[in-house]
């Protein structure tokens, strides 16, 4: 079947003479048709044509706005696959709204990959210059549609979503790109800059305080192609990508915040602490993850937390390099906040997150951790009291911020001695006589008997004494095991 044919069957045979006419009109059709079935046939018809058809044909030398008449073409066919606009705060729209979409989005990749083709063949067999130009218009929005049904989301299939794995594969391919960091970065050694930059331009219009709810996918596709840009390259976009990740973090849905919480880590870890500290974008930031702080959903609180603490590096000197004497900062602030929240919180999943996190914290805030060892003692002793099975991420990580505190502030830790060892005692008969996994009982004893060995380092063997005098007829035998180890190692300075 030839290209006049195929446009015949469309009923646009009178502009077979040009592919600019003929795509102009496949166009209009497409716009003006009503009927489902009408529309898919069109675009049925259409791969074939794209397919079938001679390259010159496709690619005239003579039209000088072959870029414009192409782009315009690709975009009918991508908001023939759209998804339905919600008009509701809540920015969301029932599964069912999304039933015809992964059919829709297979008809256009299926057309969109049938062009693809034919642009490589043009790219591999023909020397004219403003193929390449045309592959770079294009790009963009192959990007953008293909990745809008990539992630298995209501409006997404497993066969959408393989049709829509090709279509990026294949931009990649055209851009003469390695991957799709690649394509959005460029290649700054060799001069050719990254898609990002028109993806970001694309999306602008949907991405404003206005807009940026009524297409749910939009946010998805922000976030998706923002992670694929690290530094150095990310710097050039700052203006472009921070608003939407700090909009998208103050929306009152949680999902919504921990994605924008997510794309605004990505920024402070792949931007310069220079560029974010320009015009007042870090601090700005400081307060917005500060008032993700008061939630209580351990989803939000898992972003926030590892956020807060790297966008503090940026904000405030490491303490060790701080000078003397090292003043309170907002290093201090954050703690304080999160150990008030620790001591009074029940949910476990949120002493999973905060226990987790106050290790790092630890770490970070080096020898200036002093400050806080008295509320940092009643939230370790109390973490130990419950369990938080089958897991126990909870007291093993409250277990390995012990260790660490133990490790930092030894000169201060000989005063805390008894109510410390008192409580990992205790812990040791609890966890002796729990109904758990066998290596997951050891690896919790083992952790215990090592801060126990750290703790009598830091009392200078005072407490090998204490636990000599313990009356072995009152312990069970793997608590008496775990103390012989602490007692034998002491013996052993």
């Amino acid at each position: 079947m030839d290209v006049a044919h195929i446009l015949q069957e469309m009923k646009i045979s009178d502009a077979a003479e040009s592919c600019c006419s003929a795509f102009s009109r496949i166009e209009e059709r497409l716009e003006l048709e009503e009927a489902p079935e009408g529309r898919a046939f069109i675009l049925g018809e259409t791969a074939e044509l794209l397919s079938l058809a001679p390259l010159d044909w496709l690619f005239p030398e003579a039209n000088a706005d072959l870029r414009g008449q192409y782009l315009g073409l690709v975009n009918s066919f991508t908001r023939y696959a759209a998804l339905p606009l919600c008009d509701t705060d809540s920015g969301t729209l029932p599964a069912k709204s999304y039933e015809d979409i992964p059919a829709k989005a297979q008809a256009v990749s299926a057309v969109l990959l049938a062009l693809s083709a034919q642009i490589q063949k043009a790219l591999e067999h023909h020397t004219r210059p403003d193929i390449r130009p045309l592959v770079r218009t294009l790009a963009p929005s192959f990007c953008i549609f293909s990745v809008t049904h990539l992630p298995e989301q209501p409006w997404s299939s497993a066969a959408s979503r393989n049709r829509a794995r090709e279509l990026l594969a294949s931009a990649v391919a055209l851009a003469g790109c390695r991957s799709v960091q690649e394509l959005l970065s460029g290649k700054p050694g060799e001069g050719q800059k990254g898609l990002l930059g028109p993806v970001l331009d694309t999306l602008q219009p949907e991405l404003t305080k206005e807009s940026w709810k009524r297409n749910q996918a939009v946010k998805h596709v922000f976030s998706w192609m923002l992670v694929q840009v690290e530094r150095p390259c990310l710097t050039e976009y700052l203006e472009k990508v921070f608003p939407p990740s700090l909009l998208i973090s103050d929306d009152y849905r949680t999902e919504n915040k921990a994605l924008g919480v997510h794309c605004l880590h990505h920024i402070v870890l792949n931007v310069p602490a220079a560029d974010l500290r320009q015009f007042n974008r870090a601090q700005v930031l400081y307060h917005a993850l500060f008032n993700h702080l008061h939630t209580s959903e351990a989803v939000l609180i898992q972003v926030v937390l590892p956020c807060l603490l790297d966008l503090l590096s940026v904000l405030e000197k490491p303490p060790v390099h701080s000078g003397l004497p090292r003043k309170p900062n907002r290093f201090d602030d954050v703690l304080r906040h999160i150990l008030t929240y620790m001591e009074m919180e029940h949910k476990l999943d949120l002493r999973r997150v905060y226990a987790k996190n106050l290790v790092l914290f630890i770490e970070r805030m080096g020898i200036v951790i002093i400050r806080h060892l008295k509320r940092l003692e009643r939230v370790i002793v109390g973490y130990l009291e419950v369990s938080d099975a089958p897991e126990e991420e909870a007291r093993l990580s409250i277990l390995d911020a012990l260790q660490k505190t133990l490790q930092i502030a030894w000169p201060r830790m000989e005063r805390r001695m008894g109510s410390l060892a008192q409580s990992l005692l205790r812990f040791l008969v609890d966890v002796s006589s729990e109904s758990l996994p066998t290596h997951l009982k050891e690896q919790l004893m083992t952790q215990a008997s090592h801060c126990l060995l750290l703790l009598d380092h830091c009392s200078k063997g005072k407490l090998q004494t204490l636990l000599r005098e313990l009356d072995s007829s009152c312990v069970s035998e793997p608590v008496l095991k775990c103390i012989q180890k602490v007692t034998a190692a002491s013996l052993c300075q």
